[in-house]
């Protein structure tokens, strides 16, 4: 009994980042075999401005990398969707570390202002320490290093807040985020020069300076909008169809030469407006090489995708890149159920055409499509319908005001054999959860 995917716990990219950060945490200890050893606080301070230091910088250099949606890692970690979930939790780790980082140097001339630790009494200075060249040539740099890392602390700080701002507007979010490329080579430049000297030659060294090496190059690549150039192709729109009760636009492309072709359940960025910046979507229909044609059908959920209807007339042009994502239905299982609430049908309609194309032997031997909506429309639902009966799936169409909620009880009901099957969700998170719960409470095991 297994639930795919989208109604799991995200334990690959929990673990992804725990690893990464345990990872960072040895190699640090390593270097700094002393790290227990600290008198005061301001020994403390010494040793754990750095240890932030590194938490921080290789949180935001891993950001900076999955950035660049590398294809390597988006199966592991199920698919890209996923990888952004990553990316936005080493965000969050990056912050809190560095903002921790922040106190340490900044929150310790307060502390002793205010009087809740004493200064640090001053002795003799230290004899002076025969430097190599490397290292003589970075300490000039120290005070400069500081001050480029405060302000770019702040700048950085504020555009990550900015970006877990959930009605913070797309456009904006876009174009801030990027800016963050820039705060990240300053942080760059301050952690080449602040980073204890000795650590270089550590392990922790190795690994620090790949990651370092490996962001910025991913950072010029975001400031010169090359990320996924490379699976960019033009298209132009050939027929669009609005459905107003449900305020849904379905969206004929013709692409231009070089699409690698996609699986039912993969999305794609598409960039109507360059200011704008690219939206993902998901394909509603199933790939054919000798048309070159993909549909989308994209909901009114914000001040852009209400602007489609308007924007997307046929002729219109626009760039698409992709595929991405690895909702795929491969599984193995002969039995499957899916969920497909609200706009989250659209997997399912690609599958549905795909399905559709195969002999029936080829075909899982029974699958159930769910389809839970809160409004109904007649001329959508026909055509799901009849998509439906040329795939050999069973279709159950629930309108809330009429048929009620979906519920774990309700699907229970509607596919008796549910234990048998793979559950494959798309919809709304909170909805995918309750029925992740519900189900799994039932006996439902989880697969990776």
């Amino acid at each position: 009994m297994t639930l795919i995917r989208r109604l799991m716990p995200q334990t690959a990219i929990a673990r992804a980042a725990v690893l990464g950060l345990l990872l960072l945490s040895a190699l640090w200890l390593w270097a700094e075999p002393g790290w227990a050893g600290f008198a005061n606080y301001f020994g403390f301070r010494a040793l754990y401005m750095q240890y932030s230091g590194v938490l921080a910088i290789g949180s935001m250099s891993a950001c900076m990398l999955l950035a660049l949606r590398p294809r390597a890692v988006e199966r592991p970690l199920g698919g890209l969707d996923k990888m952004y979930r990553l990316h936005k939790w080493l965000g969050i780790t990056a912050l809190l570390t560095a903002v921790a980082h922040w106190w340490l140097g900044q929150g310790t001339k307060w502390m002793v202002g205010w009087g809740w630790i004493e200064r640090r009494p001053r002795g003799p200075r230290p004899p002076p320490v025969d430097q190599g060249v490397v290292e003589a040539f970075l300490g000039q740099w120290r005070r400069l290093a500081e001050d480029v890392g405060e302000w770019a602390f702040y700048a950085a700080a504020l555009l990550m807040v900015l970006a877990l701002v959930k009605r913070f507007p797309y456009r904006w979010f876009a174009k801030t985020h990027q800016l963050l490329a820039l705060g990240y080579l300053a942080l760059v430049a301050h952690s080449v020069v602040l980073t204890k000297f000795s650590y270089w030659s550590t392990p922790l060294g190795v690994v620090l300076a790949l990651m370092l090496a490996g962001g910025s190059g991913a950072a010029v690549w975001v400031l010169l909008g090359r990320v996924g150039a490379r699976r960019r192709v033009g298209a132009q729109v050939q027929a669009s169809e609005h459905f107003g009760a449900i305020d849904t636009l379905s969206t004929e492309l013709q692409l231009d030469a070089g699409w690698p072709g996609h699986a039912a359940g993969q999305f794609a960025f598409v960039t109507v407006d360059r200011r704008e910046g690219g939206h993902p979507y998901t394909m509603a229909s199933a790939w054919d090489p000798a048309t070159r044609r993909v549909r989308f059908v994209t909901k009114a959920l914000g001040d852009h995708t209400r602007e489609l209807p308007r924007l997307l007339q046929p002729g219109t042009r626009v760039t698409v890149e992709g595929p991405y994502g690895c909702f795929d239905f491969e599984d193995g299982r002969e039995r499957q159920v899916w969920v497909g609430a609200g706009i989250g049908i659209t997997p399912f309609i690609a599958r549905l055409e795909q399905l559709a194309r195969r002999p029936v032997d080829q075909r899982p031997a029974q699958v159930d499509l769910i389809h839970p909506t809160a409004v109904e429309e007649p001329a959508a639902l026909a055509r799901l319908r009849q998509a439906a009966l040329a795939a050999g799936v069973r279709l159950h169409v629930l309108v809330d005001t009429r048929d009620g909620r979906l519920d774990t009880a309700r699907l229970q009901a509607l596919v008796p054999d549910w234990a048998r099957a793979s559950v494959w969700f798309c919809g709304p998170a909170a909805f995918g959860q309750a029925l992740w719960r519900g189900l799994s409470a039932a006996g439902l095991a989880r697969q990776d």
